[in-house]
């Protein structure tokens, strides 16, 4: 059995974050995740986007993002249990939480914070039909590799911020750049919008608003997708690649039968300390709901902050809690 001070449900970046903030209190944290990487999301599923957030990097790959998370959260040597599904826990006598994996492995912690992003996901993807029969032969739901795509041609569907920025990414990479949104207004960045406009106008991108993917043709590989358009009616569109990004489904899988209060998909908790309405368990970043609740990573870095502090007092409610700035000790001094 592993024992820890903070048993830390999902590996992305708050899941990172929060060993640092609690190593900086003296504190153990032992981290468990599905996937078989740290970095959940930025690791899994984009790890080659630009994520423009953070704060001191105007722009960073967030795959990079997650290399500086695990540099900085080195020095406190927390532990792992990767490729295993939080399965069921287990109130002991002295309050303390035994969770056990889906493939047997047991940690023992007094506090568990849940940091597992949407939860188990897959993406949302469009009723169109034989979309089986080309998945990975030029549709994908997800950019890994943005080289990929190097001098081809690429359509993508979709209004959000993931779409905006795929985009613009892929527009100096990609041989040709067509959006198709079903609206002509966006849900993304303004800023975003701003600069896909701008693409479309400047010819450097195809930008095809009111309209949506209807079917898909091609032999082994992907040829070309029909589009519906609401004034201009039906047309094809050639192209290598077709990336339809309509955002993830969530699910939380078996966190959902833990005695938790959920609101859609999502774990309720308390703005004051990101705690849950069962003593010892914090839900912290996208996992998360609450009153004016944004779904940022620097937010759940917060969040993070906030918890850990809570943490310290319930484990050691006879110690004082003495904080200390960073820039002033540094790592070492703690």
């Amino acid at each position: 059995m592993i024992k820890t001070d903070i048993l830390i449900i999902g590996a992305g970046p708050c899941g990172l974050f929060t060993v640092f903030e609690a190593g900086l209190l003296r504190m153990k944290c032992h981290l468990v995740d599905v996937l078989p990487q740290p970095g959940g999301q930025l690791s899994e599923i984009y790890p080659k986007k630009p994520i423009y957030d953070i704060p001191g990097y105007p722009s960073i790959l967030a795959g990079d993002l997650v290399d500086k998370l695990m540099e900085q959260i080195a020095p406190f040597k927390p532990g792992f249990t990767l490729g295993e599904r939080a399965e069921s826990i287990q109130q002991l006598d002295d309050n303390s939480f035994l969770l056990t994996t889906k493939e047997g492995t047991e940690i023992n912690a007094p506090v568990i914070a849940i940091a597992g992003g949407l939860g188990c996901f897959e993406p949302r993807k469009p009723p169109i039909p034989n979309l089986v029969k080309y998945e990975e032969k030029g549709i994908d739901y997800m950019v890994k590799d943005p080289n990929k795509y190097q001098g081809k041609k690429i359509l993508i569907a979709g209004g959000g911020d993931s779409a905006l920025d795929w985009t613009i990414h892929l527009a100096d990479i990609a041989e040709e750049v067509t959006l198709v949104h079903r609206r002509s207004q966006f849900r993304g960045a303004p800023d975003s919008v701003a600069k896909v406009i701008e693409l479309a106008e400047n010819k450097q991108i195809r930008l095809i608003t009111e309209a949506q993917a209807m079917d898909i043709i091609g032999n082994d590989q992907l040829s070309a997708v029909k589009v519906k358009h609401k004034t201009e009616g039906e047309f094809w569109v050639e192209t290598d690649h077709f990336i339809p990004l309509f955002g993830l489904s969530p699910k939380l899988g078996p966190i959902s039968e833990w005695g938790l209060n959920i609101n859609k998909n999502a774990i309720e908790v308390n703005t004051r300390d990101y705690s849950t309405n069962v003593q010892g368990i914090y839900a912290i970043g996208d996992i998360n709901t609450y009153e004016g609740k944004l779904k940022l990573i620097l937010c759940g870095f917060h969040e993070a902050t906030i918890m850990v502090q809570s943490a310290f007092k319930y484990i050691y409610p006879d110690k004082k809690l003495s904080f200390k700035y960073t820039t002033v000790n540094g790592v070492q001094g703690f």
